[in-house]
């Protein structure tokens, strides 16, 4: 099968498409774009990590990757390897005691395991030639939006929930700074956890 690495390029809300997201994949060594509908749950789930935003707890996509690699496995790819009845379809190449397996999967859920092993992402060039473009200048300008607002994740992660994520990592990073005795550093973290919280020294 001939395959075409590809990155992501951004993420985006799709309002046509009732609460879906966008995906925006861009072939490393081209220029074609992959647009890939996905859901809400994925969609911030690739955007956390991508943001480098860890939960208090692990999510569906971290508690997977956690279980690859106690089992001694490795993620070597992941491809999208089919377009079905307008469905796109990937496979998780999985390495588990020199034994390689090729795992069904949704290519929202492949790539947000991909974004936190940092797997190689790849589309069958089949599947690139009867779904992708080639971007004109207005195509550059949206996927720049896209960019930017993938960039202040407002479009991809509920305000409620970022702040809240980010209040959690704050949390953990004063009581690191206290037992540490680095009060100079659990100030400015107190004051940052304030401004969030809306609270006053």
């Amino acid at each position: 099968m001939n395959k075409v690495q590809v990155e992501i390029l951004g993420l985006s809300a799709s309002p046509s498409t009732g609460g879906a997201y966008a995906l925006l994949l861009k072939e490393t060594y081209g220029v074609r774009r992959l647009p890939i509908i996905i859901g809400q749950f994925e969609a911030q789930s690739i955007a956390l990590e991508m943001e480098g935003i860890k939960p208090p707890r692990p999510l569906t996509h971290d508690l997977l990757k956690n279980v690859i690699e106690n089992l001694g496995g490795t993620i070597s790819e992941i491809i999208i390897d089919e377009l079905r009845d307008n469905t796109f379809y990937a496979k998780i190449k999985l390495e588990i005691s020199s034994m390689s397996n090729d795992i069904d999967s949704r290519p929202s859920d492949a790539i947000a395991l991909a974004v936190r092993t940092g797997s190689p992402l790849y589309v069958a060039e089949e599947v690139m030639k009867a779904a992708s473009f080639i971007p004109t200048s207005e195509n550059i300008e949206d996927e720049t939006q896209i960019i930017n607002e993938n960039k202040e994740s407002s479009e991809i992660l509920p305000d409620k929930k970022l702040q809240e994520t980010k209040l959690a990592k704050l949390q953990d990073q004063l009581r690191e700074a206290i037992e540490k005795e680095d009060y100079e550093r659990a100030a400015k973290l107190r004051d940052e956890i304030n401004k969030l919280t809306g609270g006053s020294n």
